[in-house]
């Protein structure tokens, strides 16, 4: 009795050890949700005054922060610009990443093993190495100030480590699937859309995940390549529009950044399950 008695004391204090541990990386991990949610909807005379709880609405709840963002700001361009080039960066890397994880995993050619780790090291590169050249690159070939010249760059980012996920679950597919595939007349093409895309679908949501996360995030790329506000997307246009100088629109900020967050929140909440399986999967066989 003495002994399984101490084994459920050590067993309680273990859970409340871990859950207490859960709980206060939960509350630092969402304070600044919490805080900029708590900012938005303060007035700006609260905001600016130093005598209020910065954590508490004292002064009563406003949402004239998002109306003013909403219709006086060019917040909604900067939402639609920022949709339009996530969506085609996203599958722009997509299909790259598809096509070159296949041929390095099934269409066996000499130093295929170097170019894969080639692949995943210029995702180590920073963006601040790289976006010099580029923005001669870009210049060279008309696309500055056009927000379309982030599909040519922001997939430099995105495909390398893309490549490197779906390398690992391609991998794992037994080779006998393409054989069956082959004897039944399938191209590669074919063999790719019918066999591996549906067999490899955790897989495909992280680097879907990953991909649609940087282009929806990007800074530096838009920062340097695009000058004009009906071309920019959401980072830069929030930010060059609500800082004039050195005075911050506190509010318009935090409720920007909060409506600017909750797509990628949206996709996360759903499809969290696939997203940790598909990395886990591409760590463990690339």
């Amino acid at each position: 009795m003495i002994i399984l008695q101490s084994v459920r004391t050590r067993r309680r204090l273990t859970l409340i050890f871990c859950y207490t541990t859960i709980g206060v990386f939960c509350l630092f991990f969402l304070f600044p949700i919490f805080y900029m949610a708590i900012t938005s909807v303060k007035t700006s005379q609260e905001i600016e005054s130093l005598k209020n709880v910065p954590f508490l609405i004292e002064e009563g709840a406003t949402l004239q922060h998002y109306k003013d963002l909403l219709q006086k700001t060019d917040f909604l361009l900067y939402f639609k610009n920022t949709v339009q080039v996530t969506v085609l960066t996203t599958v722009i890397s997509l299909v790259i990443s598809i096509f070159a994880a296949y041929s390095l995993t099934r269409l066996r050619f000499t130093g295929s093993t170097a170019i894969a780790t080639g692949i995943f090291l210029t995702y180590l590169v920073p963006e601040t190495l790289l976006f010099i050249p580029l923005f001669k690159i870009v210049g060279s070939l008309g696309l500055l100030n056009s927000k379309w010249s982030l599909l040519l760059v922001l997939p430099i980012s995105i495909v390398p480590f893309c490549t490197w996920i779906l390398i690992g679950y391609f991998s794992s597919i037994p080779k006998e699937l393409d054989e069956a595939a082959l004897v039944d007349g399938a191209n590669h093409i074919q063999m790719i859309i019918r066999v591996f895309l549906p067999v490899t679908l955790p897989g495909l949501v992280a680097a879907t995940l990953f991909a649609f996360t940087i282009s929806w995030a990007s800074f530096l790329y838009p920062m340097a390549f695009i000058f004009s506000s009906d071309q920019q997307i959401l980072t830069v246009g929030t930010i060059s529009t609500l800082i004039k100088g050195d005075v911050y629109a506190w509010g318009g900020l935090m409720a920007a950044a909060l409506l600017a967050c909750l797509p990628p929140v949206i996709f996360y909440v759903f499809l969290m399950d696939y997203y940790i399986s598909g990395l886990t999967a591409g760590s463990v066989k690339a």
